[in-house]
């Protein structure tokens, strides 16, 4: 251990003046961050999200660090320069999104500045996963979420009608013989795909896979996120008939959250394994070919 910090030592003076800089410069906003992660559901995972970042660059940490270390201060500066004016104009603003966003150019410049090109790719994707624990400003959020409330009710509809289910919709709202089920903005699925697009991320970036088919691990958050709410509001739509509208509130309604996130986290492992099959096979055949 004494041999390890010995040879990090550096690294770690370093990296602990980097945090305590900037700690400073954006107390303000980590103190918004966190209210936002406290009161607003759909970002409650906004607390893990620093760690998860962590525990990226620690993942991969011989391979970042171990790169030749080539420090670029004149495009670093530059670069967090452009970050701390889009703090200054997003706190002038008071717009809470362009302040926690320019966290990102910083932490990209300083990178630049201390460590350099080579060693800043590589902390490029654990930097911009931070990009999951800042909620999004209102107004694009519910641009969001209304039509995905709207097309989740439409095919929910159409599905319990194609089973023999007697009911009727009107917009985003579900009638059936017993119960009224209303799809809100939280129904969506657009918090569950939030999330599932952080975990999504990760896998991928964990994953040995070439970068096409990280992308397709990557944006497979969204079918699934999409494809689980239906079935989600489709069996509360079932359950709703037989044992009435308790079943739409309540645990049960934010159990079949949780086992909607699980099932989406399967799928994930499940999909990356494949891929990870797949390209093994072809590596085989042409080796074999050859």
């Amino acid at each position: 251990m004494p041999e390890l910090i010995s040879r990090y030592k550096h690294l770690i003076i370093t990296l602990g003046l980097i945090s305590l800089c900037f700690l400073l410069v954006y107390y303000q906003v980590v103190l918004q961050l966190a209210y936002s992660w406290d009161n607003n559901p759909n970002y409650s995972h906004g607390y893990f999200i620093p760690f998860v970042s962590a525990f990226m660059v620690w993942y991969k940490s011989q391979e970042i660090f171990g790169q030749t270390i080539s420090p670029s201060p004149l495009p670093g500066m530059l670069l967090v320069l452009a970050g701390l004016a889009q703090l200054i104009v997003g706190w002038v603003g008071t717009v809470n999104f362009l302040q926690a966003t320019s966290m990102i150019p910083v932490l990209t410049g300083l990178s630049l500045v201390f460590w350099g090109g080579a060693v800043t790719r590589r902390l490029l994707a654990p930097i911009l996963f931070l990009i999951f624990m800042i909620p999004l400003p209102a107004i694009i959020w519910n641009q969001m979420a209304f039509p995905l409330a709207l097309l989740a009710s439409k095919i929910a509809a159409f599905s319990m009608d194609s089973i023999g289910l007697f009911i009727l919709r009107e917009g985003n709202i579900l009638y059936l013989p017993n119960v009224t089920l209303q799809v809100e903005e939280a129904c969506s699925g657009l918090r569950s795909l939030t999330t599932l697009f952080a975990l999504s991320a990760l896998i991928a970036y964990m994953s040995p896979l070439g970068r096409l088919s990280k992308l397709i691990v990557f944006l497979s958050a969204v079918p699934i996120a999409v494809v689980g709410n239906i079935v989600r509001l489709i069996a509360t739509g079932v359950l709703a008939k037989y044992f009435g509208a308790m079943v739409a509130e309540g645990f049960i309604h934010d159990f079949s959250g949780w086992l909607l996130f699980f099932f989406g986290l399967v799928f994930l492992v499940f999909l990356q394994d494949w891929l990870s099959r797949w390209h093994a096979r072809g590596r085989d055949q042409e080796k074999g070919a050859s």
